[in-house]
């Protein structure tokens, strides 16, 4: 099982710039922005609910965290190919597992969805034990962005994607934490 932690307590300081500008016509920065990109995303999100909430279950991932990474990584699938690829066909379905860890079932399957939220938890887990736990958490999610090779100080976004990987899925998974997820 995966480090517990209370998604809510974990400090973050939401979408940098870049991530932000997904916003169309809009001036929104940091935490409100990644709940504006969660709440875009709510509809289509509902389609995977029910394996989001199985998922979760067996391998102790907050579900709003699955969603978040959901909507961060392909905009509840919105930014996905019809074959489930990335454009670089590096990472595979709706949470974007990497190729190099196999990807297991169909683009938004159970299976695909368990897969992925199993390397999250086990990145959260191979977290610095020093560190206090949300800090661990929300490294295992940098982790799940860059590796967790890649993750060596407590700021844990220096080598994400967008230099803001974890604070924009904590900020998302806080908005979806309050919708039910």
């Amino acid at each position: 099982m995966a480090l517990s932690v209370n998604i809510m307590n974990i400090q973050t300081t939401g979408a940098g710039p870049g991530t932000s500008a997904q916003l169309w016509n809009s001036q929104k920065r940091g935490v409100s922005a990644s709940h504006a990109l969660a709440e875009e995303d709510a509809g289509r999100m509902e389609r995977f609910k029910d394996s989001i909430n199985r998922a979760a279950g067996s391998t102790g991932i907050d579900p709003a965290v699955i969603a978040a990474i959901i909507s961060r990584e392909t905009r509840a699938g919105n930014f996905l190919q019809s074959d489930g690829w990335n454009e670089g066909r590096v990472a595979f379905g709706i949470m974007q597992v990497a190729r190099v860890n196999n990807p297991q079932g169909g683009k938004d399957s159970l299976e695909h969805i368990k897969q992925a939220a199993g390397l999250l938890r086990d990145f959260i887990n191979s977290m610095n034990k020093s560190w206090p736990p949300e800090l661990q958490y929300k490294g295992g999610i940098a982790a799940y962005n860059c590796g967790p090779r890649a993750v060596t100080s407590q700021n844990v976004d220096e080598k994400t994607e967008g230099g803001d990987y974890a604070n924009d899925v904590v900020a998302r998974a806080q908005w979806y934490k309050r919708q039910g997820y």
